[in-house]
């Protein structure tokens, strides 16, 4: 595959468009551009994860199942990052799901080719080491997020941080989705998209979110959204 391969959009992913010609240049034979479904399952607790996947459009959420099926968000990737950073961190499993969130498209590597590239100690290695420092604070921020704010401004956060990652203000979403990922019942999602719709931030439509007011919905969202942006931004200049 080549750089301009993936309907020409190999640069909208942060990492790879950060690479330096040599290290692209080692890395490309071993690309595939992939479409990622609504729903696909990139990989489930404790299977092997046999590639690695580097968004261009779209998210992946990344889920701590529990033993009486639920289920919660612990993290997003989007075309700032990559799915399957255990690979990169030595392993080749984690107690994690990842799951297509908004349908988009990839790029995907075979988990020893990332691998075999990262131990050089060149740019990707830096790369992934910063990127796997942004992802710990989402996921430690998402943490104290979930036990101290509101539901309407964790929300509003969910949605901006899915757009920002999707790069589109219309998200193909279910009320029942969004309740896993958020880890509440449904009926308060549909309570509170109702009040963000109310005032003009939202629209709604069947399996579909969009947003409306993206400064008005900031607004309505709590600090984590701005820490999290801020620390992507600074460590992936």
């Amino acid at each position: 595959m080549s750089h301009a391969d993936g309907d020409g959009r190999l640069h909208s992913n942060r990492i790879l468009s950060l690479l330096p010609t040599q290290e692209h240049d080692r890395l490309a034979p071993h690309f595939q551009y992939v479409e990622l479904p609504l729903r696909q399952v990139l990989y489930r607790p404790d299977d092997p994860m046999p590639f690695v996947y580097f968004p261009l459009s779209g998210t992946v959420s990344v889920t701590a199942p529990m033993r009486d099926g639920d289920e919660v968000e612990v993290g997003v990737v989007g075309r700032e990052g990559m799915a399957g950073l255990p690979v990169f961190l030595g392993t080749d499993s984690s107690p994690f799901k990842a799951v297509v969130q908004v349908s988009g498209g990839a790029v995907r590597v075979k988990a020893g080719a990332l691998r075999g590239e990262a131990a050089r100690g060149g740019e990707l290695h830096l790369l992934l080491l910063r990127y796997a420092q942004a992802f710990f604070v989402q996921a430690g921020q998402t943490a104290a997020c979930n036990r101290i704010h509101p539901l309407e401004a964790r929300l509003a956060k969910w949605l901006l941080t899915t757009r920002d990652r999707a790069r589109s203000d219309v998200l193909d979403l279910t009320q029942e989705f969004l309740s896993i990922m958020l880890g509440v019942r449904r009926s308060g999602v549909c309570e509170t998209l109702g009040a963000l719709e109310e005032r003009g931030l939202v629209g709604r439509a069947r399996s579909r979110i969009t947003i409306l007011d993206g400064p008005g919905l900031e607004a309505a969202s709590c600090e984590c959204y701005g820490v999290v942006r801020t620390e992507f931004d600074r460590l992936l200049a």
